[in-house]
């Protein structure tokens, strides 16, 4: 089996790394899908440029926007499956195949990339990635070393049985929460781990707020269901 895919990069200021992603992208034999979140450089030229297909929003809506935009152009557009990754370089695309190659040998509706969390990625990051993984993996019951990695493929039955709002970083999760509640199996890959000194766009307390909010409202919506039956 061969899946169909597209790679999906959703972007907001990164021109300096922009256009050597897509064009690794595109030497793989690969679409690349660039949502350009209302940047206020030049994103969009730069991956034009590259040989993106850019999908651009007025103003700045936030990660979760922009992957739901790619998502529903991805669907329309017939691919089988979706790769998404990060803009800023923490992505190496030469592990692309290796995803792909899980996604279609083993029964698993997502795969996702699983960083080492010790060494070069920040002490506050590894800490607050281990306890979200671990929560993540309790409410999936399912074993998910690294819920916040955004390198993953996802196939096309997920993304058209599961129903996505959130706008932000929390989308991660909320995939994972959608996927498994839907009766998916998602597995983990090793990746590469990569930080640049990069700045994260991640809002320590709103963003931590967002994610929490998500928690409770997947406890409760479980909860109602099972008062409901």
């Amino acid at each position: 089996m061969s899946l169909r895919s597209c790679v999906v990069i959703p972007g907001y200021n990164a021109a300096a790394t922009i256009g050597p992603l897509v064009q690794q992208i595109k030497r793989l034999g690969l679409d690349a899908v660039v949502v350009n979140d209302g940047s206020t450089d030049q994103t969009a030229r730069v991956a034009t440029d590259a040989g993106a297909l850019v999908i651009s929003h007025v103003s700045n809506q936030g990660k979760g926007s922009a992957l739901r935009t790619a998502f529903a152009y991805a669907l329309q557009a017939g691919y089988d499956a979706v790769v998404t990754m990060d803009s800023d370089g923490q992505h190496d695309p030469a592990e692309i195949p290796q995803l792909l190659h899980n996604a279609e040998r083993q029964p698993s509706a997502v795969v996702v990339g699983e960083r080492r969390m010790s060494g070069v990625m920040p002490p506050v990051r590894r800490w607050t990635n281990r306890f979200l993984s671990w929560l993540t993996s309790r409410l999936t019951r399912q074993r998910i070393p690294d819920s916040q990695c955004g390198f993953r493929v996802i196939h096309r039955r997920v993304l058209e049985t599961v129903t996505l709002s959130t706008s932000h970083f929390e989308i991660e999760t909320e995939l994972l929460l959608a996927a498994a509640r839907s009766g998916w199996v998602i597995t983990s890959v090793p990746i590469k781990t990569i930080y640049n000194n990069h700045t994260s766009h991640i809002h320590p307390i709103w963003d931590t707020l967002r994610l929490s909010g998500l928690v409770v409202r997947y406890l409760f919506g479980m909860r109602a269901g099972r008062l409901r039956r």
